[in-house]
């Protein structure tokens, strides 16, 4: 298993990010597909809108947050990134200003548990 990371994606592209996915369901405001430098767009992985618009990037709701999102998860888009990781190194790009409370964050949890 190569190395998995978790980015901002308005920080600076980095060679060493590897293969770089945006798990964001809606474009980074303000950001060009050059800048971004985006191997992959899977926004099928992303929180529902309205589990998104439920949580509002409350720290208070963040429990339960990581609960539903784990729920709405689909195991096909799990897999799509696992077997990435098994070639190369992987950065889970998210647009949030949160570093510590949204869906990246639970998403790597996830995918380190595997």
């Amino acid at each position: 298993m190569h190395v998995l990371k978790i980015k901002r994606v308005y920080e600076p592209y980095s060679k060493e990010d590897g293969y770089r996915i945006l798990i964001d369901r809606l474009w980074p405001r303000g950001l060009t597909k050059e800048k971004a430098h985006i191997d992959l767009w899977l926004k099928e992985i992303a929180p529902s809108d309205s589990l998104r618009k439920w949580f509002s990037h409350d720290p208070s709701k963040f429990e339960e947050f990581k609960k539903r999102y784990a729920d709405e998860i689909k195991e096909e888009n799990i897999n799509k990134i696992l077997e990435i990781l098994k070639k190369q190194d992987v950065t889970l790009l998210y647009a949030a200003k949160d570093q510590e409370h949204n869906d990246a964050v639970v998403l790597y949890e996830i995918l380190k548990r595997r």
